[in-house]
């Protein structure tokens, strides 16, 4: 998913790779649930990965490398109501925080436009990233709801800034063109182990997802909140950072920690419901 403190690090983007896996992705169009839990999520060490000498946790989507998800737009719904990543029509975050060293604003608008992606109703959502008042980042990411309650990333459409120019557009892909496809950020019912593909364009988004926590409780500006779902990602084209995000029930993203790679922590200041 989103992630303000990867993007810029691994592909200078917030970015969201997405696929059941922990769970194994089931058909969309089935009548089975698209999250049905995979036996197999284990977490190694990559030293002998790409990144040289990195050693980092990888996160094992359960699909042997063959992710392959059954997209029927058929199986999807206009609304994303899953209560961990409530994404009405309206609603709004404010965050802010560090990542190496550097401040960032953040602000997450859920806008009242669609895009269709693979014959999907897409939500779109523009993310903006300010560092001492100047915009570095306005990516529109376009997300979607199963009727199994998982929500699915459909792909972005990210610009960095340079003294108020564009000067990337990398990070950037649509599910459904180049081979690219699309991914689950939240699951309907997130459980302890569960593994899953974010999204998969090789070579540019591939992050991965695992379920580590639950019930857990932290304190942020935005305020106490408890029974939050602690989501590990990691990306093998960047194995040296991990990051865990904390989703509160009816809020969202409340708190991402960036916990090897580097340092960062950015929290939630406000939130406005939508609807």
């Amino acid at each position: 998913m989103t992630s303000a403190l990867s993007s810029r690090s691994a592909r200078a983007t917030l970015g969201v790779a997405l696929a059941l896996s922990g769970f194994m992705v089931a058909s969309c169009g089935s009548d089975d649930s698209s999250s049905t839990t995979s036996d197999a999520t284990d977490t190694t060490d990559s030293g002998g990965d790409a990144g040289g000498d990195a050693a980092e946790p990888v996160i094992d989507p359960g699909d042997g490398g063959d992710y392959q998800p059954d997209i029927d737009p058929a199986n999807f719904v206009d609304v994303i109501e899953n209560r961990y990543l409530p994404y009405a029509p309206g609603s709004s975050w404010t965050y802010e925080g560090t990542d190496d060293g550097e401040t960032e604003q953040i602000e997450v608008v859920v806008t009242d436009e669609r895009r269709e992606v693979m014959g999907i109703s897409a939500v779109v959502v523009r993310d903006t990233v300010t560092t001492e008042g100047e915009l570095v980042e306005d990516t529109y990411d376009w997300f979607a709801q199963d009727r199994d309650g998982n929500v699915w990333y459909l792909g972005e459409e990210t610009a960095e800034y340079e003294d108020g120019e564009v000067v990337s557009t990398e990070g950037s892909w649509e599910a459904g063109v180049d081979g690219a496809l699309p991914g689950i950020v939240m699951p309907a019912q997130p459980a302890v182990g569960d593994a899953y593909r974010q999204e998969f364009y090789a070579g540019e988004a591939e992050d991965l997802a695992e379920v580590v926590r639950l019930g857990a409780s932290e304190t942020v500006p935005f305020g106490e909140v408890d029974d939050l779902v602690v989501i590990k990602e990691w990306n093998p084209l960047e194995p040296e950072v991990v990051e865990e995000k904390y989703f509160a029930p009816g809020v969202g993203l409340v708190l991402e920690v960036k916990t090897a790679g580097g340092e960062g922590r950015i929290e939630l200041l406000e939130h406005t419901p939508g609807g």
